[in-house]
């Protein structure tokens, strides 16, 4: 009897011993939740309303597509929404681009430029399904912040690109919508004691290069812009949001904002950060735009360690003596 016990015993030792090495993922947000928000969106008459944000972001990041004086065979657009990417993407530039979203609606209202070969599929971000080593170029624009498993998609996009293929994507960062979270915040301290998750957490651009390290990628390249736009209450913002399919998707969401809350946090909103003599409020939203290569034979690498023939304490030297800096007497 007591053998047995042991034994069981030991088993589970075992179970509990391969669970905790074993990465557990934890689900932020309500991924069928958005899927919804983008199908209420897309069916919406006014929809074009609410492109301004997300067309001005991806005519930023194709651009920086047209940088690299390269020709894609075969990419892939992950999120596409209703296509702010594809619509500035030449065919002279790319020759096969595939759409994925989670909305049907969405991918069918996306278009593309004359020429440009296209493919839609309706698939997770959290679940791509390309072959491996098949993609020349992933790009996504605004779609990657509602993403639960981060290091998981940047997993299956690297095994999804050919060597020296690129990864160019944008997402919100930390920084964004700081004025309607900290307004809410402060109107339901004073109100009810506490605060509510009512703006969805985003990714610190610190987390974004640590992240890409992590799926190895090389040659990695982050930057942040700040587009702040001017609305005439918050009420507007927030109404924007939701055709903009940006509104709060996290599991722990409260169901119900109400509106005594609403109408102090918008107090707030205008006392706080309203300009003097501007009407309205400014709203800031924080874009990370990165790149990130896979390892390829062709990249550039760095020389072996050991192998340098000039020490940096004799740097100073050699600027002197070849005239182009001057270096202070000690």
């Amino acid at each position: 009897m007591l053998k047995t016990c042991a034994n069981r015993f030991s088993q589970r030792c075992d179970v509990w011993r391969c669970l905790s090495t074993k990465p557990v993922q934890m689900n932020i947000f309500d991924r069928n939740a958005k899927r919804l928000q983008k199908e209420r969106a897309a069916l919406s008459a006014d929809v074009a309303l609410f492109d301004y944000l997300k067309e001005e972001v991806g005519y930023r990041l194709a651009d920086r597509v047209f940088d690299i004086k390269r020709e894609f065979k075969s990419a892939a657009d992950i999120g596409c929404n209703r296509g702010y990417i594809s619509r500035h993407i030449l065919a002279e530039c790319v020759e096969h681009l595939t759409l994925t979203d989670t909305s049907a609606t969405m991918l069918e209202q996306a278009q593309g430029t004359p020429g440009l070969k296209m493919r839609k599929l309706v698939q997770d971000e959290e679940e791509l399904e390309f072959e491996d080593n098949s993609l020349d170029l992933v790009i996504s624009s605004l779609s990657l912040h509602w993403v639960n498993d981060l290091p998981g998609c940047f997993a299956k996009i690297m095994r999804s690109l050919k060597p020296d293929g690129v990864f160019i994507a944008s997402l919100f960062g930390g920084d964004t919508l700081y004025e309607l979270r900290s307004s809410l915040q402060l109107a339901e301290l004073e109100r009810k004691g506490g605060i509510s998750p009512h703006i969805s957490p985003f990714t610190q651009i610190r987390d974004v290069g640590s992240l890409l390290n992590q799926a190895g990628f090389t040659l990695c390249t982050i930057d942040t812009d700040e587009l702040v736009i001017g609305y005439p209450s918050m009420f507007e913002l927030m109404w924007d949001l939701k055709g903009m399919a940006e509104s709060n998707a996290a599991l722990n969401r409260p169901a119900h904002l109400s509106r005594e809350i609403m109408l102090a946090a918008s107090a707030i909103y205008n006392e706080l950060y309203a300009k003097p003599n501007e009407q309205g409020i400014p709203a800031t939203f924080q874009i990370i735009y990165f790149v990130g290569w896979k390892p390829g034979p062709n990249q550039p690498q760095p020389l072996p360690r050991g192998t340098g023939d000039v020490s940096l304490k004799d740097l100073g030297s050699i600027v002197e003596k070849s005239g182009k800096i001057k270096m202070p007497q000690e």
